[in-house]
């Protein structure tokens, strides 16, 4: 499971490597692309690392996930909210980034495909199956 120490962990790291790579920043793209970019790929590492470490199926992962957020201990909000983050967890992970990069970050499709290395068409085509997906999920409540 992810604590807080680990997503400090991974911020710290994240701003080390931009910093050092600062110098080599060629404005191919805008500034926030690139530091958002360096930022994801440093959280998925920790992820693929963390997987390796505790070889947990990604199934196991989401589980947990779902109990930590029916037991209320670090959540606070309402139903809908704590729904919405049970069918976030059920959609692949390449899905889930896209959605939660366009709907909770309001990035442009642009803007995604230069961080993900993605065309803007499978973008569109990921996040409208997430939405899909999400509907599905919450309509069966």
């Amino acid at each position: 499971m992810i604590a807080h120490e680990d997503a400090d962990d991974v911020t710290q790291e994240a701003f080390i490597k931009i910093y050092k790579a600062l110098d080599s920043f060629r404005e191919d793209s805008q500034l926030f692309t690139w530091i958002y970019r360096i930022a994801t790929n440093e959280a998925l590492n920790h992820l693929k690392k963390q997987k390796r470490r505790t070889a947990l199926s990604l199934d196991d992962v989401t589980l947990e996930l779902e109990d930590h957020l029916t037991s209320g201990e670090l959540l606070s909000g309402d139903e809908i909210q704590m729904k919405l983050q049970k069918a976030l967890l059920n959609l692949p992970e390449k899905q889930r980034l896209v959605f939660n990069m366009k709907y909770f970050d309001d990035l442009k499709y642009d803007e995604i495909a230069k961080i993900t290395g993605t065309s803007t068409g499978a973008l569109k085509a990921s996040f409208h199956i997430a939405v899909k997906k999400i509907e599905e999920e919450l309509s069966e409540d």
